[in-house]
C-alpha cells in the first residue's frame, strides 16, 4: 500500500472518509499505533500582583527558592540524561547545563530582584517581565546562533514560573500505553522524561530534523514527525493515530486498510531489529571483500556493556566532558587517569579514542566558567583545542591521564576543533614534556606513545587537510560541526533546521579533501559524526575510501546489516556520481535510486 507522500493536498484539507492525513519532518523512524495525548502548553498563566512594602523580604525570598527547585530538577534530568547514549547525551547534557547557567546568572537574579524591589510586585510578574526582556534581546541579534538562545531563556523562565506557581509538567507514566503525544513544542527536557515502553511517539508544530528534541527522540527509539501544520486543530484527545516518523506522516482515524498495512510494517521491523542481533559476531564486510571497522562513541563509562554487546570493534570517540560538568572544581590528574584507566581496561584488548575536552561556549562545564568567562558567539569563541591551549596546565593534566590510562590497553589521542597544523605541533609538544615527565618520576607509560589525531570539523581543517596530515597520525571527521560550519547552520535552529543539509555539494567535497590527505599521507581516517550512524551514508563513505565507522552503540547493528549488503566497486561509481553532481537534489536523487535498488536485489 502506498502511502501519502506525494500527494500534493495539505494538511488542512487532505483527508479520505473520516481519515486525515498530516504530514512534517519524519525525525526519527518508526512506526506508532496509539491514541492521541495532548500537552497542555507549557507557558504559565501569570497576573501581576502589587506588594506592600513588608511583602517584599518573603517575596524575594519565593523566587530564590523557585529557582534551587529549578536547579534540582535540572540535576534529576541529568541523571535521566546518563541512561542515554552518544550524540544524545551530549546534547542533552550540555543544553541542561546550559540552562543551570541561565539559573545562576547574576543578570537574572538582580534583574527579578530590582522589579520585586523598585515596582513591587509580586514574584510571577517580575520573572515573566525580566525573561521576556532577555529573550527580546536575544531573539534582537542578527547571529541565528545567539537568537535561538532566546527560546532557551523562555523555558528557563517557564521553570522558574511552574514552582512559583505549584503548577508541574504533565507525567507520562499514567498515560495508556502506545500512546501518542501531540504539542506545539515538545522540549528535549520532555522527551527525557518519556518512556519508550509507555509512549508509542510523538508529534510537534515546532521543531527540525537536527535540533536536540529530535536528536532525544532517535535515541531514544521514538517515533516522531516535527514541523506539522494543522496539528493543533481539529484534533479530538483519544483520536486513533498511526504516527510514521520515517515518512513523516500522521494518519488520524486511519481506516482498516491502512490499519493493517502499518500493523505488518510495525511486525516487519521488530523482526528487523531480532534479525539484527544475529550479525553481532559477523564482520562489516562487503559482498566483494571490503572490511569497515565499526566502533562506538561513548559518553559516559555506563555505556560499555552495550558498546560491547553490539559487537564494536572499539572505541573510536570517547567524549571527556563527562569529568568535568556538574562541578565546582576541576579533577586531578589522579582522578581522570583511575576513571580513563577503568574505560580503557573494560575495552582491551579493542582501541580506544580519546578526545581531549571539548568544552567553551554553550558547552562550558561550571568547574571552567570561572577561569574563561563567556564569549559573545560560542560556537566561534575560547572552545575545545583552543581552551586547552591556552590553559596548558589542563591539558598536561588531561594528558598525563590518558598516557597513565594507555597502561592498560591501546589508546589514542584526539584533539577537537583543530584549524591549523600549529596547533597539533604546540599539542604534541606538551604531550612529549609530559611523557619526559612521567618517565622521570618513575611511571610506566607506553613507547612509542600512542597515536595523535585531529579531528575535522571545521572547513580549514578538511582544506589544510594535506598539510594535518603531516602532524598528526590519524584523523577523525566530525560531521556534525563540518556541516554547521560549512553552512553556517546552527542544527538546534529550528528557522534554519531544514537547512542543514549533508548532501550539500560543499560538504561532500569538502569530506572527499580530507579523505583524500589521509590515504595519500598513508594515514587513518574515520567518521565519528552523525552521518557515520545512519546507513542511507554508508556506500557513500565506503566509496570515499573510509574504513572507521564511529557512532552510538544503537546504530552500528544497522551499519553493519547495510554493509553486508554493499560492493565496494558500485560504492566507488556511487561516489564518484555524487561528488560530480553540482545540484544537490539530485544528489539525493541518485543517493535515493542507489538505495532502492539496493533493497530489490
Amino acid at each position: 500500500m502506498k502511502t501519502d507522500r506525494d500527494s500534493d493536498t495539505d494538511n488542512r484539507t487532505e483527508a479520505t472518509g473520516e481519515e486525515r492525513v498530516l504530514r512534517g519532518l519524519g525525525v526519527a523512524g518508526g512506526v506508532a499505533i496509539g491514541r492521541i495525548f495532548f500537552r497542555e502548553p507549557s507557558d504559565v498563566p501569570v497576573s501581576e500582583r502589587k506588594l506592600a512594602p513588608e511583602e517584599v523580604a518573603d517575596e524575594l525570598a519565593r523566587f530564590e527558592t523557585s529557582v534551587e527547585k529549578a536547579r534540582r530538577q535540572l540535576r534529576k534530568l541529568r541523571q535521566r540524561a546518563t541512561s542515554f547514549h552518544g550524540s544524545s547525551a551530549e546534547e542533552l547534557g550540555y543544553l541542561l547545563e546550559a540552562h543551570d547557567q541561565m539559573l545562576q546568572s547574576g543578570h537574572l537574579h538582580s534583574g527579578v530582584a530590582q522589579r520585586i524591589e523598585q515596582e513591587q510586585i509580586n514574584a510571577e510578574a517580575a520573572v515573566a517581565s525580566e525573561i521576556d526582556a532577555i529573550a527580546e534581546t536575544f531573539n534582537a541579534m542578527e547571529d541565528p546562533y545567539l537568537r535561538s538562545r532566546g527560546s532557551e531563556v523562555h523555558h528557563v523562565g517557564q521553570r522558574i514560573l511552574r514552582n512559583l506557581t505549584d503548577r508541574y509538567f504533565q507525567s507520562f507514566e499514567s498515560l495508556p500505553r502506545n500512546s501518542i503525544i501531540v504539542a506545539e513544542e515538545i522540549t528535549p527536557a520532555d522527551t527525557a522524561l518519556m518512556d519508550p515502553a509507555r509512549i508509542g511517539g510523538f508529534a510537534a508544530v515546532l521543531g527540525g530534523a537536527e535540533g536536540h528534541t529530535a536528536i532525544m527522540a532517535r535515541a531514544l527509539g521514538l517515533p516522531a514527525v516535527l514541523g506539522v501544520s494543522g496539528l493543533m486543530t481539529g484534533i479530538a484527545p483519544g483520536t486513533p493515530t498511526i504516527l510514521d516518523g520515517g515518512e513523516g506522516l500522521i494518519y488520524l482515524n486511519p481506516g482498516p486498510e491502512r490499519l493493517a498495512y502499518y500493523e505488518e510494517r510495525r511486525k516487519e521491523q521488530a523482526a528487523a531489529v531480532r534479525a539484527l542481533s544475529g550479525i553481532r559476531n559477523l564482520p562489516a564486510e562487503t559482498l566483494d571483500g571490503t572490511r569497515l571497522t565499526l566502533q562506538a562513541n561513548l559518553e559516559l563509562p555506563s555505556e560499555i556493556p552495550e558498546a560491547r554487546d553490539v559487537g564494536a570493534e572499539g572505541i573510536g570517540l570517547l567524549r571527556t566532558e563527562f569529568l568535568f560538568m556538574n562541578r565546582e572544581d576541576l579533577p586531578d590528574e589522579e582522578e581522570q587517569s583511575r576513571l580513563l584507566e577503568q574505560i580503557v581496561s573494560q575495552m582491551a584488548p579493542l582501541p580506544v579514542t580519546i578526545r581531549t575536552l571539548d568544552v567553551g561556549g554553550e558547552k562550558l562545564a561550571p568547574s571552567l566558567g570561572q577561569h574563561i568567562g563567556t564569549s559573545p558567539n560560542p560556537a566561534m569563541g575560547l572552545r575545545a583545542i583552543r581552551l586547552s591551549l591556552k590553559m596548558p596546565d589542563l591539558l598536561r593534566t588531561q594528558l598525563a591521564a590518558i598516557l597513565r590510562a594507555a597502561r592498560k590497553g591501546p589508546v589514542r589521542i584526539l584533539l577537537p576543533m583543530i584549524s591549523s597544523p600549529d596547533q597539533v605541533t604546540q599539542a604534541r609538544a606538551i604531550l612529549e614534556q609530559v611523557a619526559r615527565d612521567l618517565r622521570a618520576s618513575g611511571v610506566d607509560i607506553p613507547d612509542p606513545l600512542p597515536p595523535l589525531g585531529v579531528m575535522i570539523e571545521v572547513p580549514g581543517a578538511a582544506l589544510a587537510a594535506d598539510s594535518l596530515a603531516e602532524v598528526s597520525d590519524f584523523f577523525a571527521i566530525g560531521t556534525n560541526d563540518l556541516i554547521s560550519y560549512t553552512l553556517a547552520i546552527d542544527r538546534g535552529e529550528e528557522r534554519v533546521a531544514n537547512l542543514y543539509d549533508p548532501l550539500h555539494p560543499g560538504v561532500l567535497k569538502l569530506i572527499r579533501v580530507a579523505v583524500d590527505a589521509a590515504r595519500h599521507a598513508g594515514k587513518p581516517v574515520s567518521v565519528c559524526g552523525e552521518m557515520a550512524s545512519d546507513p542511507r551514508y554508508t556506500a557513500l563513505f565506503l566509496g570515499l575510501g573510509v574504513r572507521e565507522l564511529s557512532m552510538g552503540p544503537k546504530a552500528l547493528p544497522r551499519i553493519k546489516a547495510r554493509t553486508r549488503m554493499l560492493h565496494h566497486s558500485r560504492s566507488q561509481l556511487l561516489a564518484d556520481d555524487l561528488l560530480g553532481e553540482k545540484q544537490r537534489e539530485k544528489i539525493s536523487e541518485k543517493l535515493d535510486r542507489f538505495l532502492a535498488d539496493l533493497q530489490t536485489e
